[in-house]
């Protein structure tokens, strides 16, 4: 993610195509920076920073293919879904 840290968690549950693993993998990265106050790991933090992305992508994944199919959409789109945030991403 560039810029500032989101304060809300993007809602993955129900989207349609599903998510892919990718928006798993940011939303995961985007809860661990909120919750450690982390957004650029350093060499003495970075281990532990991408060690809590992988269990926490990891148990994001079991989780939605866990639940069942969700009746509504979620109201917002994910940032991986909106051209303007992969626009900006492809020109980094």
């Amino acid at each position: 993610m560039v810029g500032g840290m989101c304060r809300n968690i993007t809602e993955l549950r129900g989207l349609e195509p599903s998510a892919t693993a990718e928006e798993i993998e940011a939303a995961s990265r985007q809860y661990v920076r909120k919750v450690s106050g982390i957004t650029r790991p350093t060499a003495a933090n970075e281990a532990a920073f991408e060690a809590a992305v992988a269990e926490i992508t990891a148990t994001t994944t079991r989780l939605l293919a866990a639940l069942p199919p969700r009746r509504q959409p979620p109201k917002t789109v994910p940032p991986l879904r909106r051209p303007e945030v992969r626009a900006r991403l492809a020109a980094t």
